[in-house]
């Protein structure tokens, strides 16, 4: 009796376990250094409003800063030199903020500095 409720309950368990996978709503933007860095699936810039963000990013004369390691995500940007400025609600409600550094305009979680998207 007791191997056949277990038996019951890892079928159960194999089941459910693809129909929990289906409801992970984040997607994850990169790895690095072991980390993985995730967000959410409406949180960054989306690929079809990148375009209008970068000519954005033009119109405003947005300031590069330059720094000398490299732009990744995971990467955190410096304390102090760098200023971070927040999202227009046009591209999307998002808790980032943005700056282009190094050429590149990049999504930065503002209390960690840690980038979390570079529009490409």
């Amino acid at each position: 009796m007791r191997n056949r409720t277990l038996a019951i309950a890892a079928i159960a368990a194999a089941i459910a376990a693809p129909i929990a996978a289906q409801a992970q709503t984040t997607i994850t933007t990169g790895v690095v250094g072991g980390s993985t860095v995730v967000i959410g699936e409406h949180e960054g810039i989306v690929a079809d409003q990148r375009p209008a963000f970068r000519e954005y990013i033009v119109r405003e004369r947005v300031p590069n800063y330059t720094i000398s390691e490299r732009v990744i995500v995971g990467g955190v940007l410096p304390e102090t030199g760098v200023t971070y400025y927040d999202v227009p609600q046009s591209f999307g409600v998002t808790p980032y903020r943005y700056t282009v550094v190094n050429g590149q305009t990049v999504l930065v979680e503002p209390r960690s500095r840690r980038i979390v998207q570079v529009v490409d």
